[in-house]
């Protein structure tokens, strides 16, 4: 049962929805609303609390400073981490992976050695590796899929070999929004000594994630598509790797710098932050993770199940209309999967059908959504994709149904 706030118009606490009434956002998979909780606590740090931070020793600094380490601790606690000191503030999940890259991959990565990723992966979590991969001599190497595009568990095992160096794989594919089995995978690949990174960028925003019963050594997500402020997004580090080289140099990052050479702190965050941070960011994103979990992980995947359900069998029932990926009952990991579907629509092009939806004022999605790898594996040049959170309701999949319906009929 989902929390009893979902009772009442959830839509009235986002200030955007308020003023666009007949908005029906469905692209949350590439941002989310913000509610005034969140808007308002940004706001309330420029207005009582406005300093840099780790660098003065006046009240109004050490307040900021407060705030900014207030925010860490939350999340976390919202991963479950050891410490707060495993987690880095980034730009985003897209920074978090250029961190590990940079830091971790070029100086752990040679010659001989292989990357495995999935064809699931957003481009933020294939073109790093790549990079790296010219720049040290290794190796990328892609697991299979299945017939229905969810990923071949047997095949990605079986290409993890002594030469596999790192594995990274996404939580949820961003654009089917399935997910991988990652309790499976990952203690599957930490036993023959491999490293792992997950992108949990669609993972985060929709299911309660413990990267400690992960066990994977790094996690990355962006605020932005968890209701907070965007430029802020988070690295979880594990333990063993907080002493790894910097990616960014400059200011806050070192113990001591003379005409010779610098000195850096000697472990992450402090190590891995350099220069003045997102603050105001950060502090959004503490107060984003104050709000959905003042509702409930469980209650919000709970919530986002039914609209998938709902949406897919509403959507189904289109003639011409092709729905990418497993159906609800035949996803084995379907609790763990966030409420994303793509779709294709026979004669008709992507981008015309997201036209005329907009006609209509219901907003998704379409394009390749940074996945060209695997839009090649399901042979389509392009894809529409509606993407549900925590304030999309019933009435906004009848909408969506009701525009597709008329946008097929304008064609036909």
């Amino acid at each position: 049962m989902a929390d009893k706030r979902y009772l009442i118009d959830i839509r009235k606490e986002f200030p955007l929805l308020v003023a666009r009434p007949g908005l029906v956002y469905l692209d949350n998979a590439a941002t989310t609303q913000k509610p005034a909780a969140v808007l308002d606590t940004e706001r309330a740090f420029y207005e009582e609390a406005d300093a840099n931070i780790h660098r003065g020793i006046y009240a109004l600094s050490e307040e900021a400073s407060d705030r900014y380490e207030r925010a860490r601790e939350k999340v976390a606690r919202f991963l479950n981490a050891p410490s707060a000191e495993n987690i880095v503030f980034t730009a985003g999940a897209t920074d978090s992976i250029n961190l590990v890259a940079h830091s971790w991959g070029l100086a752990n990565l040679e010659r001989g050695d292989e990357i495995l990723l999935t064809p699931l992966e957003h481009h933020a979590n294939i073109v790093p590796w790549q990079q790296v991969a010219k720049q040290t001599g290794a190796k990328v190497v892609f697991c299979g899929l299945k017939e229905d595009f969810t990923l071949d568990v047997d095949d990605l095992k079986r290409r993890i070999t002594p030469k596999t160096g790192l594995l990274a794989i996404t939580q949820v594919s961003n654009v089917l929004g399935i997910a991988t089995p990652l309790s499976e995978i990952i203690p599957y690949a930490k036993q023959r000594g491999v490293t792992v990174l997950v992108d949990g960028a669609q993972g985060a925003p929709h299911l309660k994630t413990d990267v400690q019963a992960l066990g994977c050594d790094f996690y990355a997500f962006s605020g932005h598509k968890m209701l907070a402020p965007t430029g802020i997004g988070v690295l979880y580090v594990a333990e063993q790797h907080r002493s790894m080289q910097p990616y960014r140099t400059g200011g806050d990052m070192i113990e001591d710098v003379t005409e010779q050479g610098a000195e850096f702190a000697p472990l992450a965050p402090r190590r891995l932050e350099a220069g003045t941070p997102h603050i105001a960011g950060a502090v959004g994103l503490g107060a984003a993770i104050d709000y959905l979990e003042s509702i409930g992980m469980d209650a919000i995947h709970q919530h986002e199940a039914a609209l998938l359900k709902k949406a897919w069998h509403a959507l189904s029932r289109i003639p011409d209309v092709t729905l990418l990926g497993p159906a609800p009952e035949n996803d084995p990991l379907f609790s763990s999967r966030s409420a994303v579907v793509s779709f294709t629509v026979e004669g008709i092009h992507p981008h015309d059908v997201a036209q005329l939806l907009d006609d209509e004022g219901v907003c998704i999605r379409v394009g390749k959504h940074c996945a060209h790898p695997l839009h090649a594996r399901m042979k389509v040049a392009a894809t529409n994709r509606a993407s549900f959170y925590l304030y999309n309701t019933e009435q906004d999949i009848d909408a969506l149904v009701a525009a597709l319906r008329h946008a097929i009929e304008v064609f036909r």
